[in-house]
């Protein structure tokens, strides 16, 4: 599937490892790298769906919002637009790392 940085800040640190905006420890930071590195190997929704660690699961933002649990107490959010009407291939924009159950 293919994937694009939506936050430019997200995408510094992707490509850095660091951003000021996101003074996170290292083992979120490492953790964003995996999803990211997943994300962009998926084939189909499936690949995320197959592996529980991931806890993908739908917003209740919007249809089109998702996230993946980087740990206990971040996720990351992405936006999918879906290229099918059976919703297994989309586009996929990383959006934010945010605080769960704040």
């Amino acid at each position: 599937m293919e994937v694009y940085f939506q936050n430019r800040h997200l995408e510094k640190l992707y490509t850095t490892g660091w951003d000021k905006k996101y003074p996170l420890e290292d083992h979120v930071i490492d953790s964003f790298f995996e999803v990211v590195a997943i994300i962009q190997a998926a084939k189909n929704i499936y690949d995320f769906r197959n592996q529980p660690s991931l806890k993908f699961e739908g917003m209740i933002s919007t249809e089109k919002s998702y996230s993946f649990r980087l740990n206990r107490k971040f996720r990351l959010e992405v936006t999918i637009d879906w290229e099918n009407k059976e919703k297994t291939i989309g586009i996929i924009g990383i959006e934010e790392i945010s605080v769960h159950y704040r």
